[in-house]
């Protein structure tokens, strides 16, 4: 029984979207605006086209139409996984590849069409400029600050957690609790500021004279923010937490 509901899960996902308009894909599915990129595909000024005939030959709409069925199910599966039942380098390992690898992708192409949404709108709509402004300001801290826990933080907590297997009571325990205090702080900074955009856009709703790039640009910061949320509330309330309660027991033991 549990196997027919995976089978017809994994059948679902496997959709056609040869017919749907490069605009209403980029609308249904956000995230997929990187992907349409990737293969020069203009879903703004020629977004009433449909996909299939936007494509070349039809080995490029096969191969774009399975890229696009990969990102669907890896949305979908995302939804069902228990942070709280994950080992913590499991709990890192899904930080990483979910939420650092996201950031990473998004970044830069939200940040492209805010430019390009700015420079175009920006005498009609001033809030244009001051989203863009604020924006470039996440960019700089979301890469340093990814930066700092990939070099520095996760891997001390990856060691810390070997050493707590065998009972190594000779960590410095600064080294953890010092960067997740720096990394809780750049979190709040950086909510701070979506929040400030959050209002500039009013609450991600675009104007009516708004073009597919402006539209979309708001749906991919709302989806950013989103990302951002859960992103901080693995660290914030289950990874910190979990280390610094090992921290404490370790503590104790001494």
């Amino acid at each position: 029984m549990n196997r027919d509901i995976w089978n017809r899960s994994k059948y679902q996902i496997q959709m056609n979207h040869s017919t749907k308009t490069l605009a209403q894909i980029v609308t249904e599915y956000p995230f997929s605006a990187s992907l349409l990129e990737r293969h020069d595909l203009d879903y703004c000024c020629k977004g009433k086209q449909t996909l299939e005939q936007s494509c070349s030959d039809a080995s490029v709409l096969q191969k774009i139409e399975a890229e696009l069925n990969e990102l669907l199910s890896a949305q979908e599966s995302g939804k069902d996984s228990d942070p709280l039942k994950l080992s913590t380098s499991d709990l890192v390992n899904l930080i990483l590849s979910k939420h650092h690898a996201y950031v990473k992708d998004a970044l830069p192409l939200i940040q492209s069409h805010l430019h390009k949404v700015s420079s175009k709108h920006g005498l009609r709509h001033p809030e244009l400029d001051e989203i863009y402004s604020i924006f470039n300001t996440v960019v700089e801290e979301m890469t340093s600050h990814m930066m700092k826990e990939e070099e520095i933080l996760f891997p001390a907590i990856l060691m810390f957690e070997k050493a707590g297997v065998i009972k190594d009571d000779s960590i410095d325990q600064s080294s953890l609790e010092m960067p997740m205090q720096v990394m809780e702080m750049e979190h709040e900074n950086v909510g701070a500021a979506l929040d400030e955009i959050k209002k500039l856009t009013n609450k991600y709703v675009a104007p009516q004279d708004a073009c597919m790039t402006y539209r979309l640009s708001f749906d991919e910061l709302k989806e950013f923010e989103l990302d951002l949320h859960k992103h901080v509330h693995l660290e914030n309330n289950i990874l910190f937490p979990r280390v610094r309660k090992q921290l404490q027991d370790l503590k104790q033991k001494v």
